[in-house]
């Protein structure tokens, strides 16, 4: 089992490439062409973590994370804020004015709208930023630009047209650390975060129910999201982030009336919270 290697979806230079050298900058990051491919290189023992965007302050949350983690044997272990500013990246000697065309995650380029709108430039998507720009160096091509990092243009040989080109000044994405052991901090450790996702009883009212023990018992919910399961539009699962620690008596008492109206509760993970969050009031989850 490799104890040191921390795995991101994405090629080298991909924002989430960024969050891993910058969260634990000891260990060896391993890019994986898919969110799936990241999830079973940890659950295989070949890393020991993997690092995976989960919401955006600009953006909304990443499609598909939410349906993976709860099938995933995986644990949350930690979090991690990350500061994104995109770039506009071409090849040598390109110019913003002979531009036609930019490549990069569908993510990416929700956050610089304004940008491409007033640039008049085409979208063409890519499954990551890195690999966008990977692509349009390759290409060499004056017309076809890059949405990515500054790493990707150092990693790719482009240019920095312009810089710091997302729509709001805010934009960070929030990731989370994934585990094949749990690493539960102490009750009364600092400040600690529990994941879980439930899905309620089919009877009226029911969510309402099942939440209203955190509200009297004091616990502050900080993100609540649904989602369809298998396509059904009556199978909806809730992912839910809380701030306390399971051990801690209110939170007991929660989860024991969300027990009642729900037909299934799984915790994800209890962490510590990112010191990021006493520092920061990002436009992420919480309410």
């Amino acid at each position: 089992m490799s104890t040191n290697t921390i795995v991101f979806q994405g090629l080298p230079g991909a924002y989430s490439d960024m969050a891993c050298r910058a969260a634990v900058p000891d260990m060896k990051t391993l890019p994986c062409e898919t969110f799936e491919d990241a999830f079973a290189a940890v659950e295989s023992g070949d890393a020991a973590l993997a690092m995976i965007p989960i919401e955006n302050s600009v953006a909304g949350r990443v499609a598909d994370i939410h349906h993976l983690m709860p099938r995933s044997s995986l644990h949350i272990v930690g979090e991690h804020f990350q500061r994104v500013r995109h770039n506009l990246l071409a090849p040598r000697g390109a110019k913003i004015e002979d531009l036609q065309v930019v490549h990069s995650h569908t993510q990416a380029l929700a956050q610089c709208r304004r940008t491409l709108r007033d640039l008049k430039l085409k979208t063409q998507v890519h499954a990551d930023t890195a690999g966008a720009a990977a692509d349009v160096a390759a290409l060499d091509d004056p017309t076809q630009a890059a949405i990515a990092s500054s790493l990707a243009a150092e990693i790719y040989g482009l240019d920095v047209l312009r810089a710091d080109i997302e729509d709001e000044a805010h934009n960070t994405t929030r990731f989370v650390m994934l585990s094949r052991e749990p690493d539960d901090p102490e009750l009364g450790d600092g400040a600690i975060l529990t994941t879980f996702v439930f899905r309620v009883r089919n009877v009226p009212a029911a969510l309402y129910k099942a939440l209203g023990g955190f509200a009297t018992n004091g616990i502050n919910m900080l993100k609540l999201e649904s989602y369809m399961l298998g396509g059904a539009f009556n199978a909806t699962q809730f992912y839910a982030d809380v701030e306390g620690h399971p051990e801690d008596p209110a939170m007991q008492r929660a989860f024991e009336e969300l027990g009642f109206f729900s037909r299934e509760v799984r915790v994800l993970g209890v962490y510590p919270a990112s010191p990021f969050r006493e520092n920061n009031t990002p436009q992420i989850g919480g309410s």
